[in-house]
């Protein structure tokens, strides 16, 4: 029964299938309401449970765009602690706010970050205490319909396309596939940079709606190593072109895709042992007990504690850890690549979408 295709599980997904096709029917006959607002919206989202990138491209979009307009970012703060509507700030912990949103303001503390569950009143909230706001972004908002962004970007990951997926339990979608049709963007993200452009047009036929739609393809890119305790560590540690000779890496997720991460990591060392935790895991200290062992048990000559930048975010907030323990800690930025010459097209998209909607136009 713990296993997600098993054929037991496939009755329930006809049931999760009525169910949400009845939501999408009575909202795109206007029985339930969408309500729009007189600013460029831009919603990021995903028909797949987790691990598509959200966050990455959400900042992609926050970096693009926060030199020429007021941006703010909305979300909703999975697993936060906390009701209601809340702005992020350099005093906020992530459970208070979430670990996403926390992760982009320290990322981007010159813009507005807030969280709440009711986007629309969030939209009117940031509204009311932040006037001069240009664009917002919606991060992980495709299944709220309440809103009807000007701008929705769907994200496909390259490695669970859509339509080749079930619906939740049997599968990992949120909706049925063909709903992918509201999206005016759609986005294949953790795409290998060496993907020839024969096999992205055979994607393309598969998994765009029509040709009303853009389609973009877009990789990550994993950047030098970063001290998670900036006043314990050195500033930066470059691995790209390190011997994976005699080095080892503790490496500690809790996220909901960290193959990719795990792979990318067996390049450059030669020992890896792999603490898994749950998609946004709060640490506690049995979880340090388990990092210090596995720190203890690598045979390498050389080794550090690896996490991502998500995991990060709840791990610095730990304050009573050792100082040698510290300096083997470290995270690994990541960044967002739209491949095949598109990245002009893709900007020059975004940026001429919120050009065009601002309110004083």
């Amino acid at each position: 029964m713990g296993n997600r295709r098993s054929l037991l599980l496939y009755p329930f997904s006809i049931l999760y299938r009525i169910v949400t096709d009845i939501r999408n029917l009575l909202y795109n006959t206007g029985i339930f309401h969408s309500e729009e607002f007189d600013l460029p919206v831009i919603c990021i989202g995903n028909i797949t449970v987790g691990g598509t990138g959200k966050t990455p491209h959400a900042e992609y979009l926050i970096d693009l765009l926060r030199k020429e307009f007021k941006v703010a970012l909305l979300s909703r703060g999975y697993k936060r602690k906390s009701k209601g509507f809340r702005i992020v700030s350099q005093l906020s912990s992530a459970a208070e706010t979430g670990d996403e949103p926390l992760q982009v303001f320290l990322k981007f503390p010159d813009i507005i970050v807030a969280v709440d569950r009711d986007r629309a009143k969030g939209i009117r909230t940031i509204l009311k205490e932040h006037p001069e706001t240009e664009v917002i972004i919606l991060d992980d908002g495709f299944q709220h319909r309440k809103i009807k962004p000007g701008l929705s970007i769907l994200l496909i990951d390259f490695n669970r396309l859509i339509t080749r997926d079930h619906l939740m339990p049997y599968g990992n979608l949120r909706e049925n596939r063909n709903n992918r049709k509201r999206a005016d963007v759609i986005v294949i993200s953790k795409t290998p940079e060496t993907f020839s452009g024969s096999d992205m047009e055979t994607i393309t036929r598969e998994v765009q709606w029509n040709e009303r739609q853009k389609l973009f393809f877009s990789s990550i890119l994993y950047l030098d190593l970063i001290p998670l305790f900036k006043s314990s560590a050195p500033e930066k540690q470059g691995f790209h072109h390190q011997n994976r000779e005699n080095h080892g890496a503790v490496l500690v997720t809790g996220i909901a895709s960290p193959g990719s991460f795990k792979t990318f990591l067996e390049q450059y060392f030669e020992e890896i042992i792999h603490l898994d935790f749950p998609d946004h895991h709060f640490f506690c200290e049995k979880d340090f007990e388990k990092i210090i062992k596995a720190l203890k048990d690598l045979k390498s000559e050389k080794k550090i504690v690896i996490t991502t930048e998500k995991d990060a975010v709840r791990l610095r907030e730990f304050t009573n850890i050792d100082d040698s323990l510290k300096r083997s800690f470290y995270s690994i930025p990541v960044e967002v690549n739209i491949l095949k010459e598109k990245k002009y097209e893709f900007d020059n998209m975004i940026i001429e979408y919120v050009r065009k909607n601002k309110r004083d136009n």
